[in-house]
C-alpha cells in the first residue's frame, strides 16, 4: 500500500533562516502520526507545505503517490487542514462557511448543504450555523474550523495544534472523535504542544528540532528510551532517614512531616524494578507510587537538547 505521505530531502529557506534542512519522513496510510518539536523547530513550514500554502526550495513530497507539485490539485483534494490560527471571515455565518469551503472542492451545492449539515450535528453546532463567526466562542470556533477542513473528506487530515485554549472537555471530546475518524480510515498528522496529546493519540511520531528530524519511532518504543525516571512514593507511614540512606542509586528528595518522597535513577543503571525492590528491601511500605510528569515529555526534552544519542 502507499503510503499516505512521503518526504523526501524536503528543504526551505528564507532570506537569512534555513528552516528546514533536508527532511525524509514517511506516514503510513491510517497511521494516527504527531510531528512533535519546540518553537521554530519547522512544523508549520512542514505542514504548510503539505497544504500548498508555502513553496518548496528542494526536494519532494507524494501524497498517496501524487506529485505535490506535479499534480497539485489531486493532492489538495485529499488533504484538510486545521490550521493553529483562525482564518476566515468573522462575518461570514458559520454554516455560508462550510458550503464554501464544500465548492471550493467541487461539490454540489445540494451535497455541501447535506455534509454541512451532518458536521453540524455531530460537532453540536447545529444551533450556531446561522451566527456570524464573530458571536462564536473560542470553542465553537475550534470545532467550526475542524467542520470545514472535513467538508470534501479528506484522506489526510491535518491538525496543527487543533486543541489550543480549549477546555478540557472540549479536548477530550475532540480526542475521541478523531480517534473514531482515524479508525474509520483517515490518516491524521498532528502537530501540538500537549505532549500528553501526542502520547494518547498517536501511534508513530516524528521529533523536528531546528529543522531537522531528530528521530521517529512508535510512541511506545519513544516511551521506552526514557533514560531517567522519577516517582512519587508514598509509604504507609513518615520515613527515617535511616532507610533513605540504604537507596543506593536514587537521588531522594523527602517532604518534611509526610510519608511522600521522591526519586530518581538512571533506568540504564537502576531498573524501576530494581529500584521498588531496594525500596521494599529498606523496610519501606509502600502505599501508592505516581510517575512524576509525562513520560513522552522527558523523552522529547532528552532528545531535543541533546540529539538522538
Amino acid at each position: 500500500m502507499q503510503p499516505a505521505i512521503h518526504i523526501s530531502g524536503l528543504t526551505k529557506s528564507y532570506a537569512d533562516v534555513e528552516a528546514l534542512r533536508g527532511i525524509d519522513l514517511t506516514i503510513a496510510s491510517g497511521a494516527f502520526f504527531g510531528l512533535l518539536g519546540p518553537n521554530g523547530a519547522g512544523k508549520t513550514t512542514t505542514i504548510n507545505i503539505l497544504a500548498g500554502l508555502c513553496k518548496i526550495t528542494s526536494g519532494s513530497i507524494s501524497v498517496f503517490g501524487k506529485d505535490l507539485l506535479g499534480d497539485y490539485r489531486a493532492c489538495r483534494r485529499l488533504i484538510g487542514l486545521v490550521p493553529q490560527e483562525f482564518n476566515f471571515d468573522i462575518f461570514a455565518k458559520l454554516k455560508q462557511i462550510l458550503v464554501f469551503q464544500g465548492g471550493y472542492f467541487g461539490m454540489s451545492p445540494a451535497d455541501c448543504r447535506k455534509r454541512a449539515d451532518e458536521l453540524l450535528e455531530e460537532f453540536d453546532l447545529l444551533d450556531k450555523q446561522d451566527a456570524p463567526m464573530r458571536h462564536l466562542s473560542g470553542g465553537m470556533k475550534r470545532r467550526a474550523i475542524i467542520c470545514r477542513a472535513l467538508m470534501h473528506r479528506p484522506k489526510v487530515l491535518i491538525l496543527d495544534e487543533p486543541t489550543a485554549g480549549v477546555d478540557v472537555d472540549l479536548r477530550r471530546s475532540l480526542w475521541l472523535y478523531l480517534q473514531r475518524l482515524n479508525k474509520e480510515g483517515t490518516t491524521i498528522l498532528l502537530t501540538t504542544h500537549y505532549i500528553e496529546e501526542a502520547e494518547a493519540l498517536c501511534n508513530e511520531i516524528a521529533i523536528i528540532n531546528e529543522g531537522n528530524i531528530v528521530t521517529v519511532d512508535t510512541t511506545r518504543n519513544l516511551v521506552a528510551r526514557l533514560r531517567r525516571e522519577t516517582i512519587t512514593i508514598t509509604a504507609a507511614a513518615t520515613v527515617d532517614n535511616s532507610a533513605l540512606d540504604k537507596l543506593e542509586g536514587m537521588e531522594v528528595t523527602v517532604n518534611d512531616h509526610s510519608p511522600e518522597f521522591t526519586v530518581s535513577f538512571e533506568r540504564s543503571k537502576l531498573p524501576y524494578q530494581t529500584a521498588l525492590e531496594r525500596i521494599m528491601a529498606a523496610g519501606i511500605t509502600i502505599e501508592n507510587i505516581k510517575p512524576l510528569g509525562n513520560k513522552l515529555e522527558q523523552v522529547f526534552v532528552d532528545l531535543t537538547r541533546n540529539g538522538n544519542k
